[in-house]
């Protein structure tokens, strides 16, 4: 893995104390600084996501605009 992180262990403390749940902060963190940090290899999967989904997008978008939502008809407002 590499090096272990270091964290403040007052911080810790008191994330702990306060009922953060640590491992899905820190987790959250990374992913973000990942994607940040590797904003074009992000674009790049989105937009070959985009491209190999395509068809099913525009089919799903088809069947929306001919049968509208499935709530459409339970919508209050």
């Amino acid at each position: 893995m590499g090096k272990e992180p270091k964290i403040d262990p007052k911080l810790l403390a008191q994330a702990e104390d306060a009922g953060v749940p640590v491992d899905q902060v820190i987790d959250e963190a990374l992913r973000r600084a990942v994607l940040q940090a590797d904003k074009a290899g992000a674009d790049a999967r989105a937009a070959k996501w985009a491209e190999e989904n395509a068809e099913a997008i525009a089919d799903y978008n088809r069947r929306i605009r001919e049968w509208g939502v499935f709530s459409a008809g339970f919508q209050t407002f």
